[in-house]
């Protein structure tokens, strides 16, 4: 069951949000406007968090831990990433757009890494794979919810621009930010069973590919460039679960 679980959510996610569209458009009710974008934000990378988890990965852990990193690695990232580049460009003014990709792949891998610190004895790479996802779905999720306000404003209540700003991201997150934090984690997670030399410096190449990868996707436009970027995102990111060991038929899902 588990393993179809993301359609489920995907499913009843998208009916949710296409209820309380239809009722604020009839109603014309703006108490119901936070809900819209809440939901738009977040079905699809939960969706995909659900996705990965029900994959026949060796994980050892469960959804409950897994949705308290959703949580406190998009609040913890989002915060901390705000921060990191108000104050460079209060320092050093625009901030390029290395800058900004780099402040925010690293204020992601904040709660990742505190995973890791906490279960040192426990080191599954597909652990940091899921975790890495989950923490790049919360980020995505309250950035898509700036977003989508932002242009609720600026477009004095526009619900149609709204929802394209919804929909694009939505679809596009699983290819961003859940997909790069979910490589470069899981590469911590590696380095940190292997102990050498040589899987720190996979992880260092991995985090600058990472990167790189939002470098580009934030100063390029268009539909064709950015589905290029995100089949390089999701490519990677298979191939690596491909790699990893699975569990056997009929084992124990975690809890």
């Amino acid at each position: 069951m588990r393993r179809w679980g993301w359609l489920l959510v995907l499913v009843v996610g998208f009916v949710l949000f296409e209820a309380v569209r239809r009722v604020l458009l009839l109603t014309q009710n703006p108490n119901l406007v936070p809900s819209l974008i809440l939901l738009g934000a977040a079905v699809a990378p939960a969706s995909f968090v659900a996705f990965v988890l029900g994959r026949r990965l060796d994980y050892s852990v469960g959804a409950g831990p897994i949705a308290l990193v959703a949580l406190l690695g998009g609040v913890v990232g989002v915060v901390a990433a705000g921060l990191l580049e108000f104050d460079a460009m209060r320092s050093l003014g625009t901030l390029p757009m290395l800058g900004v990709a780099l402040i925010e792949e690293s204020a992601k891998l904040l709660a990742p890494l505190t995973v890791l610190v906490v279960t040192a004895r426990h080191l599954h790479p597909a652990d940091g794979l899921l975790v890495g996802v989950a923490s790049g779905a919360g980020f995505a999720a309250l950035e898509t919810m700036g977003y989508g306000f932002v242009v609720l404003v600026r477009s004095q209540g526009d619900l149609g621009a709204v929802d394209d700003v919804l929909l694009l991201r939505g679809v596009l997150s699983p290819a961003a930010h859940m997909a790069w934090t979910g490589l470069t984690a899981a590469a911590l997670w590696y380095a940190a069973q292997r102990r050498t030399r040589r899987a720190a410096t996979r992880a260092l190449l991995v985090f600058a590919l990472a990167v790189t990868l939002h470098t580009v996707w934030d100063g390029v436009g268009g539909f064709v460039a950015y589905a290029l970027i995100a089949l390089a995102g999701l490519g990677l990111l298979t191939g690596f679960a491909h790699r990893l060991p699975h569990r056997p038929p009929g084992a124990a899902l975690p809890a």
